[in-house]
């Protein structure tokens, strides 16, 4: 019966080992969810959306702009600064194997 437990155990780990561990933070779930579903989604909407702070947004958004999973847009609009994301395809590569790692993990 042990034996039976050690397997389980382990085939959880592979799973949990699948887990991307750049989109462990809710915020960057939540960046990354929005994005997979727009095209383009500016600074203010995506702020609103998650209802998160600038400083949170700034951060989360840079360190999965430095994975390479999103795509950062920073352009002027009249005097107006404008600052844009979109997900890349490595991106929604990465955050689609990190979905159906979770499901395999509950057995989906």
């Amino acid at each position: 019966m042990q034996f039976v437990g050690c397997i389980c155990n382990l085939f959880v780990m592979i799973k949990i080992n699948q887990l991307n561990k750049e989109f462990e933070s809710r915020v960057r779930l939540g960046i990354m969810s929005v994005l997979m579903v727009n095209d383009w989604v500016d600074f203010s909407e995506m702020k609103g959306i998650l209802e998160i702070t600038d400083g949170n947004l700034a951060s989360h958004s840079s360190a999965l702009e430095k994975n390479g999973y999103i795509e950062v847009k920073k352009e002027f609009v009249g005097k107006k600064p404008k600052t844009s994301y979109r997900v890349t395809q490595s991106g929604r590569q990465a955050f689609t194997d990190h979905l159906d790692a979770l499901e395999k993990l509950l057995g989906r």
